[in-house]
């Protein structure tokens, strides 16, 4: 998630085990605690450019580490307490507590977002993303900004309960679209003819109405768009081919680095990897600014001649006004295919 909407949860969730008189301190603890996770972002290099995707979201995102780096955030805000009247008037227990819950809450939010967060390690590197929301969503966040300022400001411990309310409702809702998309995205295939090896369906940007939604049939992959709103909507995508490494990029020696580079990619995106056309590009297919299009935002590139060295890592984000028109589009119904409604009864 976002930083901000990582700070806000946090803060709420320390505010629930706060006196009322120290809302608005405990809140900056546990904000504090709970975007500290992301500083793993430190951790990059100059000639390996997919170290920070091995790091980022790893140990410091674990479940185990909590307390660990609840401890770490704590005794940084200590040091520089004296110095800032906001963060001053809390015993030490009542601080590491704010630190900790705040802390405790990263890992597990992240892991309703589609990137993949090792909350298991060290004991596994499986990156769990259930896929619920998306990235940045404000119709998560600001109601939770108002919910925690207004406690912290009136002293009222009841709105904090009410923004962990919020919360567990929209992670409700997230679930319950996730299962609708996950149908939609199955009637799509089934309207196709296919039996797909393994399907996924995505959040798109700031909303849990349009899901972007993958699935891999023989040698391709199908990329879609669903809108589960009162009526299911598909918006018909691409059909891209799955990366087969010896295949497509024949002269590339199976234990060169740039091949173990590409396993590593692998891993990180789940295996949703393409090569793109008449490009040495490898292409992460999760995300895209329109869901139903292949226009990756990040991938690698290839280059045989150098199977020494690391590959490359490039990153796109642009926005074009058709791309935003036709986004518009999805998200009030406009031109997609309406589903047919499945019948309940067994």
């Amino acid at each position: 998630m976002d930083p901000v909407s990582q700070g806000v949860v946090g803060a709420a969730f320390a505010q629930t085990a706060a006196r009322r008189t120290t809302l608005a301190t405990v809140a900056w603890y546990g904000a504090l605690g709970g975007m500290a996770p992301d500083l793993d972002v430190l951790f990059q290099s100059s000639t390996d450019p997919l170290l920070f995707l091995e790091f980022h979201r790893q140990f410091t995102h674990s479940l185990v580490f909590i307390p660990v780096g609840a401890l770490l955030v704590f005794l940084a805000l200590r040091v520089v307490a004296n110095r800032i009247k906001i963060l001053q008037g809390l015993t030490t227990s009542q601080a590491y507590l704010a630190c900790l819950m705040g802390y405790a809450t990263h890992g597990l939010l992240d892991s309703c977002t589609s990137y993949g967060t090792q909350l298991f390690w060290p004991f596994s590197d499986a990156r769990v993303a259930w896929d619920t929301m998306s990235i940045v969503d404000p119709l998560f966040t600001i109601p939770l900004l108002v919910f925690v300022i207004a406690a912290a400001r009136t002293q009222r411990q009841w709105l904090s309960w009410l923004a962990c309310g919020w919360m567990l409702c929209f992670f409700v809702l997230g679930w319950l679209q996730h299962e609708r998309a996950m149908q939609a995205a199955a009637q799509v295939a089934s309207i196709r003819g296919h039996e797909p090896l393994r399907l996924s369906v995505k959040p798109s940007f700031a909303n849990l109405l349009v899901w972007k939604a993958i699935y891999e049939h023989e040698d391709s992959y199908y990329v879609d768009a669903v809108r589960v709103g009162a009526q299911m909507t598909w918006f018909p995508g691409a059909r891209v081919p799955k990366l087969d490494l010896a295949r497509h990029f024949p002269g590339l020696e199976p234990d060169s680095q740039q091949a173990l580079d590409v396993e590593r990619f692998r891993w990180f995106s789940d295996d949703y990897l393409s090569p793109m056309e008449n490009s040495p590009c490898i292409v992460d297919m999760r995300y895209s600014l329109v869901p139903n299009e292949v226009d990756p935002m990040w991938g690698i590139d290839i280059d045989p001649a150098k199977q020494t060295a690391h590959v490359s890592w490039w990153s796109s984000r642009e926005l074009t006004d058709i791309k935003q028109r036709d986004f518009a589009g999805m998200l009030l119904g406009i031109s997609g295919i309406p589903l047919p409604a499945q019948d309940a009864t067994p």
